[in-house]
């Protein structure tokens, strides 16, 4: 069984040492879906939302994010991002929005934490700008889609392609 990385032999929590790995282009790409009501669906894919421009704001809110993830998440180590890119796909038939997030960085670690964290943050603003019209909504199915580079090399995530 492989020991999990972020814990010594004595099962202390550490930060993993990344020094001696190369330096490599590393892509991750993650994504996530926020289910509303009819209301705020059609509030949204108008720009009616009395809060402002909901998607606008949650692109910028998941690159600011991704960028914080060595911030929020203990282990994670802290990378000059390249790019980062946050987009919305409007699902009707679902009344959801899906995001999405790729981020790309040339270092000794991957991205996979900033992109989830692009997505998590990115979907939690869309909820903030819209709870005043409809508290049920809810988050669903955040997961990493594809990242490249690395040790681990290429991983695709077929359980939510």
């Amino acid at each position: 069984m492989e020991r999990l990385s972020h814990f010594d032999a004595k099962g202390n929590a550490i930060m993993v040492d990344v020094s001696e790995k190369m330096s490599t282009s590393r892509i991750a790409t993650a994504k996530g879906k926020i289910v509303v009501n009819k209301e705020v669906y059609k509030a949204i894919a108008e720009g009616t939302v009395k809060k402002g421009d909901v998607l606008g704001v949650a692109r910028v809110a998941g690159i600011m994010a991704a960028k914080q993830a060595s911030s929020l998440i203990p282990m994670c180590h802290p990378l000059l991002i390249t790019k980062c890119s946050v987009d919305f796909v409007l699902l009707p038939d679902e009344s959801a929005v899906e995001a999405s997030a790729t981020v790309k960085v040339n270092g000794q670690t991957g991205v996979e934490m900033e992109a989830l964290t692009a997505v998590s943050t990115a979907l939690l603003t869309i909820y903030d700008m819209c709870k005043a019209l409809d508290k049920t909504m809810e988050i669903r199915t955040i997961a990493l889609l594809e990242k490249s580079g690395g040790k681990s090399g290429n991983f695709v995530n077929t359980n939510v392609l």
